[in-house]
């Protein structure tokens, strides 16, 4: 039995995983929920599942603690073997720290959190013991196709379904509305990740969250366009084989070998079949009209917090353009002025916020 408590529960990664453990009774329980301001939701699923351990980040409701002292207290409760952080962005930096130093697992959906402190979090998981397994799909991909191999990856090749706007040219951009850009073509997402598979800035996270993951240097970690979304990524060694990791496009599937690893068990979704999609086709990705890979190996480049400053940048340039205060095309280009402007320096855990808030506070006195 694993005891998991879920940070970001009332979002869609959060109530997938319940979906999940619902599922495996016998090897999964939850034991702390915390959430950002759904209290309702929140007290939903704490009654669904018996669970007495609560936190919202935001407050709002008397009977439940809020704070970030109370979503700590969540993660790093006695109790807990696994905590699932699926918060957006980097909030969930400091509770996974506070996860990692208490001696949990961590099953990771939110890839800000490496994307910003990379440099901090890894360290610190391999000097507790701690184990840390990706949900994104495309990093589980990764993941479970690097198991039981000897030899480190000679690249990492992820896939990207190209989002709504595959095969647009810029000029077909300039009066893209919010909801052709919530129009995602595969998944199902929240409304900020949505809007960064459709400006591929997700890849672009991805592609960061991949160096730190699996300790490769970020020129060995490439994208392409896999509009089926049935490979969800690559792995190719020296000897010239890749490995791949296939599946229908379902979160469900990720999350519950993160929870569970290194054990595969049996579940209720639908096995793919190759004769369902014969032919998997692969393009690759136009960075002239998609810039955002461009700019995260840029930040890379620079280093320091300056991948912290690519993130917060584009998280508020994404909720800038959801509330129609900024253009399709003018988030890679505010990230990117952002990006440059912020002064560059050690990524510490005070200098990671300090950054943050910065390079936030400069996209919206721009927005």
């Amino acid at each position: 039995m694993r005891r998991v408590a879920i940070l970001g529960s009332t979002g869609s990664i959060g109530r997938q995983t319940l979906d999940v453990i619902s599922q495996h009774p016998d090897l999964l329980q939850v034991v702390g929920l915390a959430a950002n301001r759904s209290s309702d939701l929140l007290r939903e699923q704490a009654q669904r599942f018996g669970v007495k351990r609560l936190a919202l980040l935001a407050g709002g409701d008397a009977g439940i603690p809020s704070g970030m002292d109370a979503v700590v207290d969540v993660a790093t409760a006695p109790d807990v073997d696994v905590v699932v952080v699926s918060v957006a962005g980097v909030i969930g930096l400091i509770p996974i720290l506070a996860a990692i130093k208490a001696g949990k697992d961590i099953a990771l959906a939110s890839k800000e959190v490496l994307v910003a402190a990379g440099e901090v979090v890894m360290p610190l998981v391999r000097q507790h013991g701690v184990q840390l397994t990706p949900i994104d799909s495309e990093h589980s991909a990764v993941f479970q196709c690097l198991q039981g191999s000897h030899s480190a990856p000679l690249e990492i090749i992820l896939t990207a379904s190209g989002g709504p706007f595959r095969g647009k040219k810029r000029h077909e951009l300039e009066q893209v509305t919010v909801e052709q850009a919530l129009a995602h073509p595969t998944w199902r997402m929240g409304g900020k990740i949505t809007i960064d598979s459709a400006t591929l800035m997700n890849k672009a996270l991805e592609v960061i969250e991949a160096r730190w993951l699996f300790d490769v240097p970020i020129e060995r970690v490439s994208a392409v366009i896999h509009p089926q979304s049935i490979i969800h990524s690559m792995v190719r060694f020296a000897d010239g084989s890749v490995l791949a990791q296939m599946g229908w496009p379902n979160m469900r599937l990720p999350i519950q070998y993160a929870l569970l690893y290194p054990e595969r068990v049996p579940n209720a979704l639908k096995p793919w079949n190759p004769l369902d999609t014969p032919n998997l086709s692969f393009e690759p990705i136009d960075e002239e009209v998609f810039p955002a890979i461009r700019i995260a190996r840029e930040a890379m480049a620079m280093g320091g917090t300056a991948a912290t400053a690519f993130n917060a940048a584009n998280e508020e340039a994404a909720n800038g353009f959801l509330a129609g205060r900024v253009g399709f095309l003018e988030i890679s280009r505010v990230v990117e002025e952002t990006m440059r402007s912020v002064p560059v320096v050690e990524p510490t855990l005070n200098n990671i916020l300090q950054v943050d808030a910065e390079a936030r506070r400069i996209v919206n006195s721009e927005l």
